[in-house]
């Protein structure tokens, strides 16, 4: 079976070298099944190197450099509207918190019909209407999150490992600021604070030490 390697994007796409197309709906298209049959019954194997979520428009390059044509395929939606756009924006955000995908437009959410989301959408005092069409959800607050985590995981690393080090220099009050400050960069800042606590501490003690000896 011919192998799918490479994802061209969409202004990438040559038309004379296209030789089918794939229909897949949002989840196919963000991860690709073991094998795809095309529209004109070409059958291949996606093997790409590296996973990406295909868009309307995008092609899959096989071995034998032909590419396959991806068509986002329509899926049943609920199309939300509000009275007013702080309303929809609330909704939007609450949507978020559920792990809700949502594919945003001037004036309108587009979400995944079920059951759950209709009832989100009714407590938000948003009006949902069933449809189909292609979805597209935002991916863009998804990645920037992802991108959040893996920083904020090496961030916090480097943090701990400093207040390893400085261990000896004021345990006790280090150790207040670290319950009292979230593990970030805010904690770096109060925990240089706390060193110089320390030492203006120590000065004092040494100049009251000295008038005892006087």
């Amino acid at each position: 079976m011919l192998k799918a390697t490479t994802i061209v994007r969409r202004p990438a796409v040559r038309a004379d070298r296209v030789t089918d197309t794939v229909e897949l709906d949002h989840g196919a298209r963000a991860a690709l099944p073991e094998t795809l049959t095309a529209m004109g019954g070409l059958a291949f194997a996606p093997a790409l190197p590296k996973a990406g979520t295909l868009e309307d428009g995008d092609a899959l390059r096989l071995e034998d450099g032909r590419l396959v044509l991806v068509k986002a395929a329509a899926e049943p939606l609920l199309e939300v509207r509000a009275e007013n756009p702080a309303r929809l924006m609330r909704l939007a955000w609450q949507l978020g918190g559920n792990h809700v995908q949502a594919e945003v437009g001037a004036d309108v959410l587009y979400i995944p019909a079920s059951p759950a989301n209709a009832e989100l959408v009714r407590g938000g005092g948003c009006v949902a209407t069933p449809v189909s069409r292609a979805f597209s959800p935002e991916k863009a607050a998804h990645d920037h999150s992802t991108c959040g985590h893996d920083h904020s995981h090496d961030h916090g690393h480097h943090h701990h490992d400093h207040d390893h080090d400085h261990a000896h220099h004021g345990h006790e009050h280090s150790h207040d600021h670290a319950h009292g400050h979230s593990h970030d960069h805010d904690h770096g800042h109060s925990h240089g604070h706390a060193h110089s606590h320390d030492h203006d501490h120590a000065h004092d003690h040494g100049h009251k030490h000295h008038g005892h000896e006087h």
